[in-house]
């Protein structure tokens, strides 16, 4: 669920759920109070419930006023003026008083409300009249309280106390509407904060210590989840930037490991050639170069020690050049027949001073074109050749070079007979600066970054390469180059 989501629903819910929970306690409580009232017997006030209590104690000062009057001075409960001051002081709290001489109503409060309930008033001398009783009307919402008296001709009289119980019962209501709502407000509150929390603070906490495990380093600490929204995009970002780093600190270690590797070998290879060009020049400086024919020799042996490492030199600057991309391409449409043709009699002479033969097969269509740049591909074909003949093992050495014609692409292959590639190191042949030989003797050593390079430049120009080998009987390096198809505008702007 989308942070906004979760705002509109916790809105809806603040103001919606309290709401309703309010109107159902209101509904309840009105109910419960109603039918309390409902069920309160007619007679004594001890006899009622708990409620009438409250309304015993408003009626209670001015009954007993009036009762004092009564045992004092019954004629002055006929007093019209002090009945209408007792009357201006009872009003304010939704009580009144009925004076009835007979059956005669003498003076009320509250003429209206009185007549009603009049013909329900205990005659005098009838029921209860001690302090503590009282009379419930359920079905006036009234409690009354009756004191007799005398008047002063001697006639019976009777003054009613009457009080209305809904009022009352509001303020009941009141209260525990107060008590209701306060409770609704925090049962709303902590629901709101357990989902707010389940759903927010929880993922995130985890999310804190997700991001904790990958600041220590760990990068298998991972986290799954269903979740839609803000958390489940923060969940899977997390995913990714997680395999992400790991994926890259492996890379890192591989790289930081190839780079030590890489600085061994280049090591052993620059110490070989430096340790014979300083054993040469110490044999002149001491002497030991007696003869011309020997002097000869040492000075060929120096110039060929320093023309490795210079080509070492240059391979490692070529390969540092392309790797980092700074080596521009310049492609241009290439006659497959016509390319490799002249690059088999380039490199044929030179395999055959060194009585290894070489054997070359285009089987591509007449006229089949690729975009290349030429000097690279010449590269990668004089790399390959040149690893074969410094693996060749046989007195006799063929290399075989062949051009096949496949639907969309030319695959070419090249094959030797040498002493192969072990199964185990084919796979990791075009990986920079790894070799085979772990001999790393200076007849066969190199950078081992000839076939990294080959690489390289075949990715760069959008095709694939790979080897299969068996010890033994030789290599065989196939590479793939998509074909120039040549578009029909084109086509009809050459003719």
């Amino acid at each position: 669920m989308k942070f906004k989501t979760r705002l509109r629903v916790t809105l809806i819910i603040i103001i919606v759920l309290p709401l309703v929970l309010i109107t159902l306690a209101f509904c309840g409580i009105g109910l419960y109070l109603t039918g309390a009232q409902r069920e309160m017997p007619f007679g004594r006030m001890t006899d009622v419930s708990e409620n009438m209590q409250d309304v015993a104690d408003i009626t209670e000062e001015i009954y007993q006023v009036l009762l004092e009057q009564a045992r004092k001075d019954p004629a002055k409960l006929a007093d019209r003026e002090y009945l209408e001051q007792v009357s201006s002081q009872i009003m304010r709290r939704a009580t009144y008083i009925i004076v009835c001489r007979g059956e005669e109503i003498y003076y009320t409060g509250n003429e209206e409300a009185a007549r009603i309930i009049l013909p329900k008033l205990p005659g005098y001398g009838e029921g209860e009249t001690s302090e503590d009783s009282g009379i419930y009307y359920d079905e006036y919402n009234k409690f009354v309280k009756k004191i007799d008296f005398l008047f002063p001709d001697g006639s019976q009289g009777r003054v009613f106390v009457v009080s209305r119980v809904n009022v009352l019962i509001s303020r009941h209501l009141l209260i525990d509407m107060v008590v209701a709502i306060l409770l609704i407000l925090i049962f709303t509150g902590i629901m709101l904060t357990q989902w707010i929390h389940k759903s927010v603070f929880d993922p995130i906490s985890e999310l804190n210590g997700a991001m904790q495990e990958i600041k220590d380093g760990n990068f298998e600490y991972a986290l799954e989840t269903d979740v839609k929204g803000e958390i489940g995009d923060l969940y899977r970002n997390y995913e990714d930037m997680r395999l992400r780093l790991k994926e890259s600190t492996e890379e890192n270690k591989e790289h930081e490991k190839q780079n030590k590797e890489f600085i061994s070998n280049i090591s052993h290879d620059l110490k070989t050639p430096i340790t014979a060009i300083k054993g040469y020049v110490e044999g002149i400086m001491d002497g030991v170069t007696n003869t011309p024919e020997k002097m000869d020799r040492y000075i060929k042996t120096i110039y060929n020690k320093a023309n490795d490492m210079e080509r070492l030199i240059n391979e490692l600057t070529y390969y540092s050049g392309i790797d980092s991309n700074r080596i521009p391409y310049n492609y241009h449409r290439i006659d497959v027949a016509d390319y490799f043709g002249d690059c088999v009699e380039e490199v044929g002479l030179d395999l055959e001073s060194k009585n290894i033969q070489l054997n070359y097969t285009n089987l591509a269509q007449p006229g089949t074109l690729v975009i290349a740049d030429p000097e690279q591909m010449k590269k990668v074909i004089n790399n390959i050749i040149s690893n074969s003949v410094k693996y060749m093992d046989k007195s006799h050495g063929i290399i075989d070079i062949r051009i096949l014609d496949e639907t969309d692409s030319i695959r070419v292959e090249i094959e030797d007979n040498g002493k192969g590639i072990a199964q185990k190191d084919v796979p990791r042949i075009f990986e920079r600066f790894y070799r085979t030989d772990a001999s790393r003797n200076s007849a066969q050593g190199g950078s081992g970054i000839g076939l990294s390079i080959v690489k390289k430049i075949i990715e760069d120009h959008g095709g694939y390469i790979w080897a299969t080998s068996k010890e033994g009987e030789g290599t065989c390096i196939h590479f793939v180059l998509r074909k120039y198809i040549e578009l029909q505008s084109e086509k009809e702007k050459r003719t």
